[in-house]
């Protein structure tokens, strides 16, 4: 996979600090020396950034996980926190039944447990990454979806982002509406309380801060597919995935 890099002005932002072109490119090129050696070049390059007064000047290691995995990483400059008390998750479009999930209601539908590596198109990847959730097919099925119904389209509560998948790969047994991961329920830094996990395409396919499906007749270029990324995203299988489904 190669994507096109987006355009300045559609640059995204790390903990609410641009980055530039520039500085995206380098990510990119991160990537592209290969999964194998992400560990290395991380630490490498976040000593290397916060030599400078001691911090990232760049916001650059804000694209980069650390120790645990995972850096926090946000294409708004800031992101409402939600929680049981007014977090809403709503069904629609084509189908015969819309529907409006509280928090509560998600946690006690049965869930699916998911273990793989979680691969980001920039390069760095985490292994053996558990999440949990209900399977999207089952929020489909119950919302009755209607003959002429083609794909689904995400959005989610930072005002910004969003995906769609077609409606084959949302019926997947291996895309999950997230509420779990790493054993915890899902932090706001990592999407929380809510989000997207399509286990077998690159990391950006799941949104996070989930809060609408919408069944739609058509696929809808998400975020990152409008500023030049691939629409399928699958991880290819010298990643150790492929987009063979898995119970």
């Amino acid at each position: 996979m190669n994507p096109e890099l987006p355009q300045d002005e559609g640059r995204p932002e790390a903990e609410g600090r641009p980055v530039g072109r520039r500085v995206f490119l380098a990510t990119l090129g991160l990537g592209a020396l290969g999964v194998a050696t992400a560990p290395t070049l991380q630490r490498g390059m976040e000593g290397l950034l916060g030599a400078v007064s001691g911090k990232d000047p760049t916001g650059l290691t804000g694209l980069l996980p650390n120790g645990g995995g995972f850096r926090y990483y946000s294409v708004a400059a800031s992101v409402p926190h939600k929680d049981a008390t007014d977090y809403r998750l709503t069904v629609d479009g084509l189908v015969d039944h819309p529907a409006t999930y509280t928090l509560d209601d998600l946690r006690a539908l049965p869930r699916t447990r998911l273990v793989r590596d979680v691969q980001c198109v920039t390069g760095w990847r985490v292994p053996g990454t558990p999440f949990e959730g209900v399977r999207l097919s089952r929020l489909l099925d119950a919302a009755g979806v209607r003959a002429g119904a083609r794909a689904v389209r995400f959005t989610c509560f930072d005002g910004t982002y969003t995906e769609s998948l077609t409606l084959a790969q949302a019926r997947r047994p291996d895309v999950l509406v997230a509420l779990r991961m790493q054993g915890k329920d899902l932090a706001h830094a990592h999407g929380g309380p809510v989000r997207l996990y399509v286990a077998p395409m690159y990391f950006y396919k799941s949104a996070k801060w989930l809060s609408g499906i919408t069944v739609t007749d058509r696929v809808e270029p998400g975020y990152w597919e409008n500023l030049g990324y691939d629409v399928d995203a699958w991880v290819g299988r010298s990643n150790g995935r492929s987009d063979v489904p898995t119970s």
